[in-house]
């Protein structure tokens, strides 16, 4: 039941990542900082991809993605039409490994120490759905906040 709850919840704010990232109105604008915020949008949205793709897909789903978390961070001018295929690919990814684990591995501990403790797969997964909807939300006031000062 657990899993079934989670693939609903990565689609959807998956889903709302693409709709967020379709809403703005010039794609500069995904890789503008301003008024204290040190993260762009796109660059967010670059490093959920790598996030998901790496702690679900490489580590649950064995995709052999290989993470360069950096680059998440200093690329910039990736173009949107980029960004939607990469969040689009994620959701199959994130789709296609849960559907690879049991009900019952979700107590087995997650394969590598991420956070301060060792936790259980349930544990970790239940994080990377609340991180993906943190950063959705700072992407959704980055989005505001950019096309308020346009206007």
């Amino acid at each position: 039941m657990l899993l079934e709850t989670l693939k609903i919840l990565f689609e959807r704010d998956l889903k709302k990542l693409k709709l967020e990232i379709e809403l703005y109105q010039n794609e500069d604008q995904l890789w503008v900082t301003k008024n204290g915020i040190s993260n762009a949008a796109g660059n967010l949205c670059l490093h959920l991809i790598g996030n998901l793709n790496c702690y679900i897909g490489a580590e649950l789903g064995k995709t052999n993605y290989i993470r360069n978390r950096p680059l998440e961070f200093s690329l910039h001018s990736i173009p949107k039409s980029e960004l939607l295929t990469k969040i689009d690919e994620t959701i199959l990814v994130v789709n296609q490994s849960l559907s690879k684990i049991t009900e019952q591995e979700l107590e087995n501990e997650y394969p590598i120490l991420v956070l301060e403790n060792k936790t259980t797969v349930a544990h970790f997964l239940v994080h990377l759905s609340t991180h993906l909807a943190y950063h959705l939300g700072q992407i959704n006031y980055h989005r505001r906040l950019i096309d308020l000062e346009l206007n």
